[in-house]
């Protein structure tokens, strides 16, 4: 059992390529940049649409077609990406890629790469507005609220929408995670507060760590991910030996980057066993 967890969380902004290799080298040079200052990193719901750049333009604003065309990359992104891990004695948390089932229907899926190159997975559970309306994007009903083992400890995610959702991460932190990771993605500073907030209320609720990572900037070729807002943050409990307002860092707004941070895992077990308030004991006590 870990007591301290170093964790890299990007500011990611989409880019257009020219070719395949012109994002294999992006990549590298992102995880290269994190990995000598952590052992988890993670990065943004959808920073995968990026290789919708490599598609031709009238594929890339329509919406169905992108999906489809994009299925072929998929080999190649989590191959490069177990090469990096394993390259760097990391744990990767990809950027969510819009993955076809067998069914045909697609899931938003973020993908976990261990340092030996095994794969995990967790897919969205609830979609927005725009995902479930007008994109199609299914909800992970198959893979379900999950949590991951890894080298570092347990994991769950809630992607993006799903940090706002109460009972994704409690059940995530039932089945033993200590550390919740947010990709997100949000068009409008509005957007990113919403996922914070929910962050932060599950950081609070559940006396653990939360951290979120958000795509940045401007891709006006692409009707998902035109305009990016938002800044990394890891969240804490809010009692003694925490910060009073609950953020232990944060990146400056909208500025590609990493921000990196050092968990102190045992002062977390500690506030849920003898802080102030005992929230992660005291779910159990409320009405109904």
């Amino acid at each position: 059992m870990n007591n301290t967890v170093r964790i890299a969380a990007a500011q990611y902004p989409i880019s257009r390529f020219s070719s395949l290799q012109d994002f294999r080298t992006k990549l590298a040079a992102w995880v290269a940049e994190a990995a000598p200052q952590a052992e988890l990193l993670l990065f943004p719901e959808y920073a995968a649409l990026e290789l919708c750049s490599l598609l031709p333009p009238a594929v890339q604003c329509d919406l169905q077609r992108q999906l489809e065309q994009m299925q072929p990359f998929l080999p190649l992104f989590l191959e490069w990406q177990q090469a990096l891990a394993r390259q760097h004695e990391v744990t990767l948390v990809t950027g969510s890629f819009p993955v076809q089932l067998d069914s045909g229907q697609y899931v938003n899926r973020a993908h976990v790469i261990h340092p030996d190159g095994g794969v995990d997975y967790q897919d969205k559970q609830i979609m927005t507005r725009f995902e479930r309306e007008e994109w199609l994007i299914h909800p992970g009903v198959a893979c379900g609220v999950r949590v991951i083992d890894t080298v570092v400890g347990k994991i769950g995610i809630s992607i993006c929408y799903d940090a706002e959702f109460p009972l994704i991460a409690r059940r995530q932190v039932e089945l033993g995670a200590e550390i919740l990771l947010v990709p997100s993605v949000t068009e409008t500073v509005a957007g990113y507060y919403r996922v914070r907030i929910g962050s932060q209320a599950r950081a609070l609720e559940n006396q653990c760590y939360v951290v979120q990572a958000p795509l940045v900037g401007e891709a006006l070729w692409s009707p998902v991910v035109d305009v990016s807002r938002g800044r990394s943050g890891v969240y804490t409990p809010v009692d003694e030996g925490f910060p009073a307002d609950g953020v232990l860092v944060q990146g400056e707004m909208d500025q590609p980057g990493w921000i990196h941070a050092t968990l102190d895992m045992a002062r977390m077990r500690a506030v849920r066993e003898q802080g102030t308030v005992l929230n992660y004991r005291d779910w159990a006590r409320q009405p109904g």
